[in-house]
């Protein structure tokens, strides 16, 4: 797949405001094969990549789960934190090691709530991402499933 990356926290966010969240990290690694999260699972955290790949998948009944996207350096993992129910609509996979900034989510919440400029700003950073998944993850699993042709618009 060849999607553009997802917008990385460097571009999303004005300088301020990366200053603002960043106190709230903290560093973790995972070694290649470690699961982040599953579907269904609840959402009280996200992470920023530092160094490594990790691969959003998502369940497909009857099948393997599908690969939707590969995340890298500066890229956002999890977006189901800041959106009810907050639970993870997809699972996340570490295919190197990692290592990233953590952020707790309702510290997040609570700095958003706390500076509205701020919750505007990661909202708009936040959708964007999520729209970008979205997008992936229809094409992904048109790419999978669909008859030949059947993403192409007529």
């Amino acid at each position: 797949m060849n999607a553009p990356p997802s917008p990385s926290v460097l571009r999303a966010l004005p300088a301020e405001y990366r200053d603002r969240l960043m106190p709230a990290a903290r560093e973790v690694s995972f070694a290649a094969g470690t699961r982040l999260f599953d579907e269904g699972g609840r959402a009280d955290r996200f992470w920023i990549v530092r160094t490594g790949r990790i691969e959003l998948d998502m369940h497909v009944p009857g099948r393997r789960a599908a690969v939707i996207e590969n995340i890298g350096h500066n890229e956002l993992v999890g977006w189901s934190w800041l959106f009810g129910p907050r639970v993870w609509h997809m699972g996340a996979a570490a295919t190197t090691p990692v290592r990233a900034w953590e952020f707790d989510a309702e510290t997040v919440r609570s700095l958003c709530r706390q500076d509205p400029e701020l919750g505007k700003a990661v909202g708009q950073w936040v959708g964007e991402v999520l729209a970008h998944r979205l997008r992936a993850a229809r094409t992904r699993l048109l790419d999978l499933y669909a008859p030949y042709g059947a993403g192409a618009s007529v």
